[in-house]
């Protein structure tokens, strides 16, 4: 209902001219909406989990709407340098997607060199190093497509709970007792793999079909090259996916990262965005130790110049987002409406 109201009142502002003040705005002018992204899907992802992966055929429409919205899209270096030099164009935006998988490279970069639009990814590398489908997305994946399966986790974990999987919740809850288990027994990554080959298996999956069309793979260290050489910039985004309340391991991911990513593209790296945004403000001096300039997280909101350069907010686009709400967003009316924590 909430939500309903809320498309309602921004098409009555669309329609009363009140968007189109704001988005030619001084106010927009300072100001830098900052896209996130995650997966495109190659096959029914999004129907997995539609608040990280879309569609192709949505992308399209988003960078159609970006386009006739005439927001300037920037390279985010340039963005954040002139966000707080007080130079923006109307209308700036920069996009960004996490993570880096295989699936930027089938379906979503193609799209943004036809629109011609920079992006940038935040690269997170050990899965690339490792080519094989990432454990937690794969395993949650797995369990969401043996939904019409019942599954004990006797024979992965030890411990005698059986889980019809037809509703989220026991997947959820099997998902938790399995990875509990891989952490508890530090698991590596090949047997790690081989325990979703086994899940798959006992789930009625073809495991082999999924890797061959590379459902939850990482970009391969020749995608990445190819790539940048193809203009991408590529940044940050820890080598693990994840951000230790260890200054040494923290300060350590950050450079495993960067040394894998210089090795594949021959390029140094400065911006981050934390993993799943989770950030903690101890972790702010460690990143300017490291030689990061800006960090994202997933707040939604504009960036300005009050903004601190390593908590810049962003918009994730998914599919929870109606054209209208989308639309909004790259205006500026829904900075001035309530939002669901």
């Amino acid at each position: 209902m909430l939500k309903k109201f809320k498309q309602a009142t921004l098409r009555s502002l669309k329609t009363s001219g009140v968007s189109t003040l704001v988005q030619n705005s001084r106010w927009r002018r300072q100001r830098l909406l900052i896209l996130g992204y995650h997966g495109i899907s190659l096959k029914d992802e999004h129907e997995w989990n539609n608040t990280q992966y879309m569609p192709p055929a949505v992308l399209r429409a988003r960078l159609g709407q970006l386009k006739k919205s005439r927001c300037n899209v920037l390279p985010l270096d340039e963005a954040i340098k002139r966000l707080y030099a007080n130079d923006l164009p109307d209308r700036a935006v920069a996009l960004t997607f996490d993570d880096g998988t295989a699936d930027f490279y089938q379906r979503a970069f193609p799209l943004l060199r036809e629109f011609d639009f920079p992006v940038t990814l935040y690269l997170t590398t050990f899965y690339s190093q490792y080519n094989r489908p990432v454990f937690d997305l794969m395993c949650s994946y797995l369990l969401w497509k043996g939904r019409n399966e019942t599954l004990n986790l006797q024979e992965f974990t030890g411990e005698d709970f059986r889980f019809e999987l037809g509703d989220s919740d026991s997947q959820e809850v099997a998902r938790r007792g399995i990875h509990a288990f891989a952490r508890e027994n530090k698991l590596s990554a090949e047997e790690k793999d081989t325990l979703l080959s086994k899940l798959a298996a006992r789930l009625k999956i073809d495991y082999e079909a999924l890797l061959a069309q590379r459902i939850m793979h990482n970009l391969t260290p020749d995608e990445v090259k190819k790539l940048a050489s193809d203009g991408l910039d590529i940044q940050l985004h820890t080598h693990r996916h994840r951000t230790p309340k260890d200054r040494s391991l923290f300060i350590r991911e950050i450079e495993d990262n960067r040394r894998s990513i210089q090795a594949m593209t021959g390029k140094t790296t400065s911006h981050f965005c934390y993993p799943s945004g989770a950030y903690d403000l101890e972790f702010l001096p460690w990143l300017r130790e490291s030689g990061v300039i800006s960090a994202t997280t997933c707040k939604p909101g504009f960036a300005s110049q009050a903004a601190d350069r390593l908590l810049l907010p962003r918009v994730l686009d998914n599919l929870s987002l109606s054209p209208i709400e989308f639309e909004s967003w790259l205006t500026g009316v829904s900075a001035a409406l309530p939002r669901r924590r």
